[in-house]
Order: structure tokens, then C-alpha cells, then sequence
């Protein structure tokens, strides 16, 4: 299995020795050519106004968007979830338009706001410890959209068919049990 960390901007080597340690062939996405050869992608955090105008710039926008419609199994941690969004509440910026959510950006505050909690996720036997740093919650979940984890100001970890996206980090801590779920997603998409 090989699983593409989109490397335009944000926490790319996190991931990538994240899923390293997992025994996943982990790989930097960085031009069409690339997502020809990969099982799933990552879309990292980091600054998602930033990382969506280097996807439009370089044109990867088209390609990603028929790739994931397509069934490209695809994980958004945080700026990831907001490029996922078919909906941006408070921002206007580029998305791929595919996750049927609205994102709310920077929804618990500024960077002083960003905070670590322990989370109760589905189908996680305990709590996940979790980072969320500037983070965006979901909203106005479309019909085919489960949500995995809530907080009081809504959805931070959802799943729509072969599209994930947290508002937090699993790559910044040690727990791999995020990254574990979305590989078992893959395996058993390819059956």
C-alpha cells in the first residue's frame, strides 16, 4: 500500500512518519503524475488559503477533486478539512468541493485558543488524545455525512464514504489509531 501526503504546504513529514511506522509506504504528493500511483491521500494541516491557491495555481484542483469523485480514498486533517468543504461559513476561498459539510474556520479562537483534549471517537475503545491548533469545526452534515467526534461548537472528525477529515492533528501526537482507521479504510476498499 502507498498513501501520498499532499507536500505544498503544512505538517507533510508528520504524516509521512506517522504512516511509516505503521508499515505504510508513505510518499510527498507534489505533481499530477504523482497521484497516479497512490492507494489514498493525505491533505495535511497547515494554512488552507495558502495551500488552495498553490493547488489552483498548479492546477492540481481538477485532478484531486476527479480522483476523490472518483473514489480515491482521502484523510483532511484541519486546513485539509476546510479544502474538502463543499461550504465555507466565515472565508472565502478556494475548496474542492467535495465533502458535504459547512466548515466554520478558526472556530475555537486564535492561536493562543488552540488546545489539546481527550476525545471520545466512534468506534475508538478509549478516548484520543487530540490537537487541535486554529482549528475549524463542521456543520449542516449532508445526509452522507457520519460524524466520528463532536465538541460542544460541532463536528471535528467526520467520514463521508471514502472521504475523512478531522479538525485536529493525529500526526502531532503518538497515538496512531486515526491513521490506523483510514488504512483499514483503504484495505478494505480495495476488496
Amino acid at each position: 500500500m502507498k498513501i501520498g501526503v499532499l507536500a505544498l504546504q503544512g505538517a507533510v513529514s508528520e504524516h509521512i512518519s506517522m504512516l511509516k511506522t505503521l508499515g505504510v509506504d508513505a510518499i510527498p504528493v507534489k505533481s499530477k503524475k504523482d497521484f497516479d500511483n497512490i492507494d489514498g491521500l493525505i491533505i495535511p494541516g497547515g494554512e488552507s488559503t495558502t495551500m488552495g491557491r498553490i493547488i489552483t495555481k498548479f492546477s492540481l484542483d481538477e485532478v484531486l477533486k476527479e480522483k476523490i469523485e472518483n473514489g480515491l480514498p482521502v484523510y483532511g486533517t484541519c486546513a485539509g478539512m476546510i479544502l474538502l468543504a463543499k461550504r465555507i461559513e466565515n472565508y472565502e476561498q478556494p475548496s474542492l468541493d467535495v465533502l458535504d459539510i459547512t466548515v466554520v474556520r478558526n472556530a475555537f479562537g486564535r492561536q493562543t485558543d488552540s488546545m489539546e483534549i481527550d476525545l471520545e471517537v466512534k468506534d475508538l475503545d478509549t478516548p484520543f488524545h487530540a490537537i487541535f491548533i486554529r482549528a475549524p469545526v463542521a456543520k449542516d452534515l449532508g445526509k452522507d455525512v457520519i460524524s466520528l467526534a463532536e465538541v460542544e461548537e460541532g463536528a471535528v472528525f467526520v467520514r463521508q464514504n471514502n472521504i475523512f477529515a478531522s479538525a485536529f492533528h493525529p500526526e502531532l501526537g503518538k497515538d496512531p489509531r486515526i491513521h490506523k482507521m483510514f488504512i483499514e479504510y483503504i484495505n478494505k476498499s480495495k476488496i
